[in-house]
């Protein structure tokens, strides 16, 4: 990490002794810390070379900056750590979902620990560019959690909780796969899908189904919107990890014997 420059984005009052304790603690490990307001105005002009962000509220009341980015984490992939008590970290989550997080430091904490949670945040952004990439969209946060890290280690895995984000976050940014949860509330997985293939620029984007369901009927259902194939979520991890590594491989042959 001595080559890369360790810029991050601090949201919050620097005015606050917390607050700028943990600035300077940062910044004496070596941080880039860019302190900016709760506020939309001040979210929107953050560079696009800053991936990783770091909330500290406090009882600070900022609903539209939160909306914004939450909004931002869905569309862009940004990385996400939030620090405070457990009450203003519960006020935090009412807002985005807790699962959107990196990581929550709950206080008194470390600010070494932290450092190093935001390094390795940073490296893995770095390493990340060069990976094929995955969306994730499943109503179940474990869920997410849990295939993201079966896949972290050979894939950029991006994680959505509802179908409307994931049409806004595939508005915005290419990924080569996505893996969507069959049976959701409000919209299912059957009308994501449908929803993704009336995008024209998406109507041939690779969706396999994570899915309980293995019958005729529901296979059956959806075979006019061309699901690459259908992944248990029995599966152990080594089973669904092989299963994409030998779609992306089948592709490769693919496209070499074009």
């Amino acid at each position: 990490m001595a080559d890369v420059e360790k810029k991050i984005i601090l949201v919050g009052d620097e005015k606050r002794f917390m607050v700028n304790s943990v600035i300077k603690g940062l910044e004496k490990e070596g941080f880039i810390v860019n302190v900016i307001s709760p506020s939309v105005r001040e979210l929107n002009e953050v560079s696009d070379d800053i991936n990783v962000y770091v909330l500290f509220l406090g009882e600070t009341e900022a609903n539209e900056a939160l909306t914004f980015l939450n909004d931002k984490i869905s569309e862009k992939g940004i990385l996400v750590y939030a620090l405070g008590t457990s009450e203003e970290l519960k006020k935090l989550y009412t807002h985005i979902n807790e699962q959107k997080f990196e990581k929550t430091f709950e206080r008194p904490f470390n600010v070494k620990d932290i450092a190093s949670s935001l390094e390795l945040g940073i490296y893995t952004s770095i390493e990340q560019t060069e990976k094929k990439k995955i969306l994730v969209i499943d109503d179940d946060g474990v869920m997410l959690r849990t295939i993201k890290e079966w896949l972290k280690d050979k894939y950029n895995v991006f994680m959505v909780n509802q179908g409307v984000d994931a049409i806004t976050f595939l508005a915005k940014n290419e990924v080569d796969l996505v893996l969507l949860d069959y049976e959701m509330p409000v919209t299912d997985g059957p009308t994501v899908l449908g929803m993704i293939r009336a995008q024209k620029h998406l109507s041939n984007l690779p969706v396999m189904f994570l899915t309980s369901k293995d019958d005729k009927d529901s296979v059956m259902k959806i075979v006019h919107l061309k699901p690459e194939k259908y992944l248990l979520k029995s599966s152990k991890p080594e089973e669904l990890v092989a299963s994409i590594d030998d779609f992306f491989l089948k592709q490769k042959i693919d496209r070499y014997n074009m």
